[in-house]
């Protein structure tokens, strides 16, 4: 017995349709959510050694390539954090007095609580600093 026939597929498949390229782009997102997980316990760890090392990670963190790299993952970051939230009405239904809460309202309401959220850490820094 031969194997079915399958037709091969171009590598950039995933590319042609919009839904299909932000799953994946949302998906490899992910790399950058970790990267800023690890850059932030080498921050955590360089303050931890006291002055020097922090110092030394902060020449380190302004360097080209790392600013490139935080960029980068920053707008990958964010692109996951409104995907997701775009995504919640899907996977929350929400019901109040026995009805439905419309899925923009959801998603309003996720939304909203990122920017409330983001204003006080926003505030917070620049109060502190």
């Amino acid at each position: 017995m031969s194997a079915p026939y399958r037709q091969p597929l171009p590598l950039f498949w995933w590319t042609r349709r919009r839904s299909y390229l932000l799953f994946v782009l949302r998906e490899l997102s992910s790399v950058a959510v970790a990267w800023f997980v690890v850059h932030f316990l080498l921050l955590v760890t360089a303050v931890h050694r006291g002055p020097a090392a922090y110092r030394e990670f902060i020449e380190w963190s302004a360097g080209p390539l790392i600013l490139l790299v935080n960029l980068v993952a920053l707008a990958f970051v964010l692109l996951h954090a409104v995907t997701w939230f775009n995504l919640a009405p899907k996977a929350l239904v929400v019901r109040m007095q026995g009805r439905q809460v419309p899925p923009q309202a959801v998603a309003a309401g996720h939304f909203g609580a990122w920017f409330v959220v983001s204003a006080v850490v926003a505030w917070i820094l620049v109060v502190m600093l």
